[in-house]
């Protein structure tokens, strides 16, 4: 039997990616494989990386992975190996001369393709399935009127694409660089999507992009919050990643009134110092930023908001790192996202700005926020003791973990009264 087998690495929209590459392994003729063990087995195994390249800890886990592939290769002579994701900013020549036991590397704007690299026979019956998109190749948008997902997804947790791409090259960040300019999909394809994985009977829809708030088609992003919430079904809407910058009052607005939207979001920070913004490319201020914090919490008074924070910067001195600390006291998050910067090939940062922040001086910097957050998280948390909250496997609207007491169940919405509060978690009692 022809089996195949995918790692991902990296955040929604890499397993948003990897969804659309299973769907076209599928229809190829593969069938999913329990586990590595049971792909060697297999007559015709492929093994699918989908990478990440945000940090350069991403891109070395798949450089370290040579001894593993070669005893794969040993095991199962038939065995094809392939490389996708956003690591394929690298120079074919390079990825080839440093990870020789992989066959193939392809762009996961043009994985339809990807039966060709296997020996395939057929082509597939559409004729791309990152539809809206632009394809590398030709340079046209393709598969207009598609959807991405093909047929009822049964999963509980949906994760619809709306972009691919991203506009802002933001002075850290290889994004750009992997993905290219940003392209937004039709709104048709999108609802489609959705009434498709509601239908299937998803609870939750997350819509994905690199800067999801920028969305621009027919609508902008806060229209088209709205007309997710008006396609009828039980879930609850999710998005990521907002960027400051493109966060309009619409969209606070728009938020507030559906009622299907979870009350949480992920509000990237980076820094809390103006001139580490400036350096690293982000519009906005200080200042804007905790304006704009301020608007959504009058807006939703219950609402968890998390943060990505970036310390160690070039350039960035004790001073400028004690403002980001002064910034997570003021706020409050719920959670966040903590990274020391890693320069990253070919953008400006690496480029500009020498790697000056010693590594343990990082650490210290990411200890340090982390004593903060777990300070405020905990005080967030109590506020909800006593109070009944919607769950679902095991999460709150406010993407909290939660224990429950009673048999919650499975893949529905349930309420459940919070009895006790922990740092990054809640315990609470079914209703």
């Amino acid at each position: 039997m022809d089996k195949y087998l995918i790692t991902t690495f990296g955040c929604q929209a890499n397993m948003a990616d990897s969804e659309k590459t299973s769907w076209v392994m599928e229809n190829a003729g593969y069938k999913k494989a329990v586990d590595e063990k049971d792909l060697l087995s297999a007559k015709n195994p492929i093994l699918i990386f989908n990478t990440c390249s945000v940090r350069q800890k991403a891109e070395d886990r798949i450089f370290g992975l040579n001894k593993k592939t070669e005893l794969f290769k040993i095991q199962n002579s038939k065995l094809k190996i392939i490389l996708t994701g956003c690591m394929m900013h690298y120079k074919e020549e390079e990825l080839k001369e440093r990870l020789p036991f992989f066959d193939h590397f392809v762009d996961i704007k043009n994985i339809d393709t990807l039966p060709k690299f296997i020996g395939h026979r057929n082509e597939l019956k559409k004729t791309n399935v990152t539809t809206g998109l632009r394809s590398q190749s030709s340079g046209k948008i393709l598969g207009r009127g598609e959807s991405l997902i093909k047929r009822k997804t049964s999963k509980v947790s949906a994760l619809i694409p709306i972009s691919h791409g991203c506009d802002n090259f933001c002075t850290y960040c290889i994004v750009p660089l992997a993905r290219g300019r940003e392209i937004s999909r039709p709104v048709e394809q999108i609802l489609s999507d959705v009434k498709k994985a509601a239908d299937g009977g998803a609870k939750e829809i997350w819509l994905l992009g690199q800067t999801v708030n920028s969305y621009k088609k027919t609508v902008n992003f806060a229209d088209l919050l709205r007309l997710v919430n008006a396609i009828p079904g039980d879930f609850w809407i999710r998005f990521t990643s907002p960027h400051p910058k493109d966060f309009s009052d619409d969209l606070i607005k728009a938020m507030s009134e559906c009622e299907k939207f979870a009350h949480y979001i992920n509000l990237p920070v980076q820094s809390g110092n103006n001139t580490v913004l400036k350096r690293m490319g982000r519009p906005y201020t200080v200042a804007r930023y905790k304006k704009l914090v301020k608007k959504i919490r009058q807006a939703m008074p219950d609402i968890a908001i998390s943060t990505d924070v970036i310390v160690g910067f070039p350039g960035e001195t004790r001073k400028q790192f004690e403002d980001t600390k002064k910034l997570f006291e003021e706020i409050k998050f719920d959670m966040a996202f903590l990274s020391e910067y890693s320069p990253r090939p070919k953008t400006a940062a690496a480029k500009a700005f020498k790697d000056d922040v010693p590594h343990k001086e990082k650490e210290k910097r990411k200890d340090e926020i982390n004593e903060v957050l777990k300070k405020t998280s905990l005080e967030n948390n109590k506020k909800l003791i006593g109070k009944t909250v919607k769950v679902l496997n095991g999460r709150t609207e406010g993407n909290k973990p939660i224990g429950i007491e009673g048999n919650q169940p499975k893949n529905k919405f349930a309420l459940a009264k919070i009895t006790k509060a922990n740092t990054w978690s809640l315990k609470g009692k079914l209703l």
